[in-house]
């Protein structure tokens, strides 16, 4: 048989006769339809939150930034996650280490901007890749990010020695989930999470809402939770005018934190925070620092 004359048969023998038949030939095609999304969001969905690259096209090196490259391993099977330390400028160190979690696309080479303007403030910077991201080995997944940055926290802490009241954990989107659950478990300096979700279900249910999302889930991250046991010092940063994340999550967020917390509100779309406001941001952000995270001989 023919394509066309197959085509012909299955949707002349859908649409032919009454038009109740008809009828129900389109209240199939729509629910298949429907039934179809939903399958694909069930077992698509780890694609959907993890847009990895592996091919990293910028090294500290081109930002004029000294650095280290290290292998770090992770989970049962010692997987390598690649990082990148970055030392403080030696005029302005003061000693303290930012721990930064990125978001989740890319990989490190496209955080470079932020470990800049981290080392200008006087703090070095280690820069991870999740599993799957970048060089870094294995796959991604909601638990494997957050064996990795506890890898990275343990380069800092046992290999370095550093205390962990001279860490602060910075995540940004998705990385925020990351630092919130590191930051429960470990109890760092201070906390920054910027642009974050209350918790994977409740942003997919933003971006699909006509699926049953809270259903459908495999990854959930409960930022809401984590920052619920949380009682350290907390900076929350969130644009008002993010397409993405709306930053009436990032409120839920500050409101439900226990401890010492602040809550600057940014400019800029999800991805464009840095470009829009300049300065202004490096400002903003060594503002809340200064105010949560003093130095060790003013506290």
């Amino acid at each position: 048989m023919r394509r066309d004359q197959f085509k012909q048969l299955m949707f002349g023998t859908l649409f032919s006769g009454s038009p109740w038949r008809i009828m129900k030939a389109v209240l199939f095609i729509i629910i298949m339809s429907y039934v179809g999304l939903a399958v694909f969001l069930f077992f698509f969905q780890t694609n959907l939150i993890y847009l990895p690259s592996s091919q990293i096209t910028q090294t500290p090196e081109d930002y004029g930034l000294d650095y280290q490259e290290l292998w770090l391993p992770t989970g049962e099977r010692n997987e390598k996650v690649h990082a990148w330390s970055i030392p403080a400028a030696e005029a302005n160190d003061s000693g303290r280490w930012v721990l930064f979690c990125h978001g989740n696309a890319g990989n490190i080479g496209g955080r470079l901007t932020m470990a800049k303007i981290l080392r200008n403030m006087g703090f070095s910077t280690l820069l991870f890749d999740y599993r799957g991201f970048g060089r870094s080995e294995g796959r991604p997944s909601e638990q494997n990010t957050y064996e990795d940055s506890l890898a990275a926290w343990r380069w800092l802490t046992e290999e370095q020695r550093v205390q962990p009241r001279e860490i602060m954990i910075f995540g940004r989107s998705l990385g925020g989930a990351v630092a919130a659950w590191l930051a429960r478990e470990k109890n760092p300096g201070l906390l920054i999470v910027e642009s974050t979700f209350t918790s994977i279900p409740e942003m997919g249910q933003q971006l699909y809402p006509y699926f049953p999302v809270r259903w459908l889930v495999r990854h959930h991250y409960p930022v809401r939770k984590f920052l619920a046991d949380y009682d350290g010092p907390l900076l929350i940063m969130h644009s008002r005018d993010d397409e993405i994340v709306p930053m009436e999550m990032g409120r839920e967020l500050y409101e439900i934190a226990p401890g010492e917390k602040q809550f600057f509100q940014l400019r800029g779309g999800h991805n464009e925070v840095w470009y829009v406001m300049g300065d202004e941001y490096e400002d903003i952000l060594r503002q809340g620092i200064e105010n949560l995270w003093p130095p060790a001989g003013d506290r």
